[in-house]
């Protein structure tokens, strides 16, 4: 066994020992679950659950973050591991005993389980500082659905937290559609860029049985649906992902009105930061171009969400590698494709070379391809993946701080 090895030894069975705690942490939040930027008993839960450990903690002034600086026996660089605290506005049906306590809201896309297994993975890199030559942040971070919590973070300072800016990074993001344990990730693109996509056509109203009088705004917003398609399918290259998807359009109150506007709404996701500028540059000029066609006038709004998540294409590839080493060889997959959900780990993968990277939690006994997949309100994890999820956090630090 190399050095390199002998540093992972016993990382399994010590993740296992904490699993106890990581379990209990994770059903806390996840009956208690808090959306948003503002996560006061969740941010309560994550300092009890640091409480005694070598760390120098802060939290936020704008949000209720909490940022956990370890400082290991020697000094070295600075690693930052991340995990996200906040839930979704869904009313929870799966039936579990510590179901969500909180109606309208549940932790439908695992961040409990995010926020259990890096307060565990603290727990063993203090037990293990001596190991360590540089210092490990921990990242715990509030409004990853759609509020920009990483952002916000970073303008109140994680990055500069030590002093010295991370010269890695790691997220985990659990899911049901892989193989329980299963850890995956890829050099490059990992996750699409998230934009918002409103419309609204202007027209005329009038009488539902005298057209001619009016300026119909429905069909000019029905002949949109379709020709924003040929963004996809006939301006951009077909090795280039592009998803534009026209989620709700909405017009008129009652059969013989015609309304005087419509309004779509969608979403486009990109996974290069050039195709996105050049896809919202072409969906307004048709959306203008075909409401003229029709009598119209069209406004296009896009709000841009996140950004395209790219992992430094070294640590993208060896996070896989870890995996296979720390966790088994079966454990680690590259993943093939990049996903087109957003994350605004987007922002650190930006600053800091970096990888996030999905950890399979598909409950044992089902059907990857049947289970609730993230967001559904029915979405079961298996806990024991945790283990795996606890484990790697520590490597990736250990190995980076050698």
């Amino acid at each position: 066994m190399n050095a390199a090895d002998a540093r992972f030894t016993g990382l399994i069975e010590a993740a296992r020992a904490l699993q106890p705690r990581t379990v209990a942490l994770r059903r806390q939040l996840h009956r208690h679950p808090e959306v948003g930027l503002q996560l006061p008993a969740t941010q309560t839960a994550v300092l009890h659950a640091l409480e005694g450990l070598p760390l120098r903690i802060s939290t936020g002034t704008e949000c209720t973050s909490v940022v956990a600086v370890l400082d290991g026996a020697n000094p070295g660089p600075t690693v930052l591991l991340r995990a996200d605290m906040d839930a979704l506005p869904l009313t929870e049906e799966t039936g579990l005993a510590y179901a969500s306590e909180t109606k309208g809201a549940m932790h439908a896309c695992g961040h409990d389980t995010h926020t259990a297994m890096l307060a565990s993975a603290a727990r063993l890199l203090c037990s293990r500082r001596d190991a360590l030559a540089g210092q490990v942040v921990f990242m715990f971070q509030p409004g990853e659905e759609r509020d920009h919590g990483a952002r916000l973070m970073i303008k109140e300072g994680v990055l500069e937290a030590t002093g010295t800016k991370p010269s890695k990074a790691l997220s985990l993001h659990i899911t049901s559609g892989w193989r329980s344990g299963v850890v995956r990730s890829r050099p490059g693109p990992m996750m699409a860029s998230a934009d918002e996509l409103r419309i609204r056509v202007s027209g005329k109203g009038g009488h539902g049985g005298i057209p001619h009088d009016a300026i119909d705004p429905v069909p000019a917003a029905a002949a949109m649906v379709g020709a924003l398609q040929t963004v996809v399918s006939r301006r951009v290259n077909v090795f280039d992902p592009v998803v534009l998807t026209v989620a709700s359009i909405r017009a008129g109150t009652s059969t013989n009105i015609i309304p005087e506007t419509a309004e779509l709404v969608g979403t486009i996701r990109t996974l290069a930061e050039t195709t996105r500028t050049f896809v919202h540059r072409e969906v307004k000029r048709i959306c203008q171009h075909v409401a003229i066609a029709f009598g119209c006038t069209a406004h296009v709004e896009i709000v841009r969400g996140y950004p395209v998540s790219v992992n430094d294409d070294t640590v993208g590839a060896h996070v896989v590698e870890l995996a296979k080493q720390v966790l088994g060889a079966r454990c680690g997959e590259h993943s093939a494709n990049p996903i087109t959900g957003a994350e605004d780990f987007a922002y650190v993968l930006r600053e800091v070379p970096g990888a996030i990277a999905f950890l399979g939690a598909c409950p044992r006994g089902v059907d990857v391809g049947s289970a609730p997949p993230n967001h559904s309100n029915r979405v079961l994890f298996d806990e024991a993946a945790m283990e795996h999820g606890v484990a790697l956090y520590a490597a990736f630090a250990l190995d980076a701080l050698r």
